[in-house]
């Protein structure tokens, strides 16, 4: 079964990390997709630019309208995901356990099991 690992993160409470604080998160996901490329259970992996970099595209009276800029009004932002392919439930929860920001005060990973997927 497919989960989605969804990586919310919040700009204030990575800086607020020390130098050797962030480079362990970075260091953790390394790990994380060596780990999970050796078992199989590894599909594929996105990090996003931070929201400043992001166009909104609105069609309205047929006219497609561009703006710069999220308009969600939120501390976090979607930062990146994994997709995993394991055996169960309990499984996908291991392995979002072992990704560094699961375990930093502020971040957490989302879990949600794939309902369709095509071309992935």
């Amino acid at each position: 079964m497919k989960y989605l690992l969804v990586l919310n993160i919040n700009p204030d409470v990575l800086t607020a990390l020390s130098e050797a604080e962030q480079q362990a998160i970075f260091e953790g996901h390394d790990k994380f997709m060596k780990l999970t490329k050796e078992s199989g259970e590894f599909h594929s992996t996105v990090a996003l630019a931070e929201p400043a970099k992001s166009t909104v595209v609105k069609v309205r009276g047929g006219v497609p309208a561009v703006s710069d800029g999220p308009f969600v009004e939120a501390k976090e932002f979607l930062g990146g995901y994994y997709l995993i392919d394991v055996a169960s439930h309990e499984r996908a929860v291991e392995l979002a356990a072992l990704i560094p920001d699961a375990g930093i005060e502020g971040l957490g990973v989302e879990l949600r099991p794939v309902a369709f997927s095509d071309g992935v």
